[in-house]
């Protein structure tokens, strides 16, 4: 037996994707469950559960009266930096929406920085031609909008609008062909929950626990990757995925580490090795601010070359940093870096930070699967390519989140079956800390066929696991998110954008992009290389 429980939409995690298609679809009077991995939003939480609170940059977007920025611009900057795989057609109207997603985040009520005249305070981050990026509380961006949209969420009158907190997805809901709902646990009862509905949402967010160090929070373990492979869905360029240059270098540590903004570098911070030399000289026009792959792999490249743990980052010619900083600030004191002022050195390495691939989807987030749908991280809308441009994510989220919204407004009064939510039988689990070390040192910034190989061979030969805990759902998802991730970059045999082969280190002519599937024992790839 299960219980059961209808809805128009819902939504799985409660990022600023999630909540953004939940609250833009209840206000149109859907029937919207969302289903909250992490606890219940309080905003005074040490730990928070969304890699969206984590941000920090801001958003990139085009403000309308901004003389020196255009839609053009905004799109020729994240081809640029996508490597020859961003989908220019899929990114135009992204990109297009932001004023308008913007706005209604305000009116929802985020609150930017602004000049004495009103207007938005912008900065600049590593690829972008021009300063675009708005920004909340100096470098708390993400925390700004998580808490705009989380109180939005909880303070709510509409009755139409269910979150269930510490809601763990086991399976997608399978009908026919078309995904029909979700299966969930909760801590107050062992017995599976299941929630109806002709749209389902997975916004669940990234896979930075894929490495030893990462940028993301604790529940970014690739949840939505695996149910949407499980479930019969189609993945792309998961093999790309963005090391951030300046994470905080902390020795010995694992989990998530403070991340050191970009924004630092566009208030004129400096890359340098312990001599005081730049990292970046030479390396490409922008310098420091190039794109994150580019400066990653200088930073690579520099450790390489001195033998040293970590580069610095110099911010001795940012003006008031802590001030302008504060999220950063409060990173390097509770690491202990920072007892009275910051110092003017941060010891810094790439850290694991975004997923650029991931479940296919099509300009309103619609998967390969009738009925499900995707939008955040979790997404492979074709913006990212082969390297994120900074601060696209948000923008992202918000207008997907939105778009989503809009498809399951089309879907609304569609009949759905009752589906029995299947048994949940062991799955194949690595050993959480044996598989991020593997990746980390196989699958991480530079790869070879032989590396592969061995993680290959050792994901493959996981044992499995009875899935009892929360842990164990998560190091199952991981497990075949991290085939996944090995498979496609065993399947590009060249270096492109955030993906570096030492085997296959020059890029090819024609650009391509390649979709996997999960057969239930390998991830194949079930489309030839396509060019986009």
């Amino acid at each position: 037996m299960h219980d059961r429980e209808d809805a128009d939409l819902v939504v799985v995690g409660a990022g600023i994707a999630g909540l953004t298609a939940a609250l833009s679809a209840a206000a149109e009077g859907l029937r919207v469950v969302v289903l909250n991995k992490g606890p219940k939003w309080r905003a005074d939480r040490d730990e928070q559960s969304t890699s969206t609170f984590y941000a920090q940059g801001g958003i990139a977007v085009v403000e309308p009266d901004n003389p020196e920025d255009s839609i053009d611009l905004h799109v020729s900057d994240t081809i640029a930096a996508g490597a020859g795989l961003t989908d220019a057609h899929a990114t135009r109207p992204i990109i297009a929406d932001g004023w308008s997603a913007i706005t209604q985040l305000v009116a929802r009520g985020a609150d930017f920085d602004r000049d004495v005249d009103g207007s938005f305070r912008r900065t600049r981050e590593g690829g972008h031609s021009v300063r675009r990026i708005i920004h909340a509380g100096g470098d708390a961006t993400g925390a700004q909008v998580q808490r705009a949209l989380g109180q939005a969420v909880t303070n709510t009158s509409n009755p139409r609008l269910t979150c269930v907190d510490d809601a763990v997805v086991t399976d997608l809901l399978i009908d026919d062909g078309a995904v029909v709902g979700a299966a969930y646990r909760t801590p107050d009862s062992p017995d599976v929950r299941a929630v109806y509905a002709p749209t389902v949402l997975l916004a669940t967010g990234g896979a930075g626990h894929l490495y030893a160090a990462t940028t993301n929070p604790a529940g970014a373990t690739a949840d939505g990757i695996a149910l949407a492979l499980r479930a019969g869905a189609q993945v792309a360029d998961l093999e790309f995925i963005q090391f951030h240059p300046t994470m905080l270098y902390l020795p010995g540590a694992r989990g998530r580490r403070t991340l050191i903004s970009e924004a630092v570098r566009g208030e004129g911070g400096r890359l340098v090795d312990k001599r005081g030399e730049s990292v970046t000289a030479g390396v490409h026009p922008m310098g420091d601010l190039a794109p994150r792959d580019v400066v990653s792999r200088a930073v690579q490249a520099t450790l390489a070359r001195t033998g040293d743990d970590c580069v610095y980052l110099d911010i001795s010619d940012v003006d008031d940093f802590e001030r302008r900083f504060p999220t950063v600030t409060a990173g390097l004191r509770a690491a202990g870096l920072a007892d009275g002022t910051v110092p003017q050195r941060i010891p810094v390495v790439p850290g694991a930070h975004y997923l650029c691939g991931g479940v296919l989807a099509s300009a309103s987030g619609q998967t390969s699967m009738t009925g499900l749908y995707v939008a955040g991280e979790v997404a492979r809308t074709g913006l990212h390519g082969a390297n994120r441009l900074a601060s696209n994510s948000l923008l992202e989220g918000l207008v997907m989140g939105r778009k989503a919204a809009a498809a399951a407004i089309e879907r609304r009064g569609r009949s759905v079956n009752d589906v029995a939510p299947p048994h949940i039988v062991p799955r194949p689990a690595m050993d959480r800390k044996a598989l991020q070390d593997l990746m980390s040192g196989r699958v991480a910034l530079a790869r070879s066929a032989d590396g592969l190989a061995e993680a290959a061979a050792a994901l493959d030969a996981a044992p499995s696991r009875a899935m009892i805990s929360v842990g164990d759902l998560e190091d199952a998802a991981l497990t075949l998110t991290a085939r996944a991730v090995v498979a496609a970059a065993l399947a590009r045999t060249e270096s492109r954008g955030c993906h570096s082969r030492v085997d296959f280190p020059d890029t090819d002519s024609v650009p391509s992009s390649r979709v996997f599937s999960f057969d239930g024992l390998a991830v194949r790839s079930v489309v030839d290389p396509v060019c986009v």
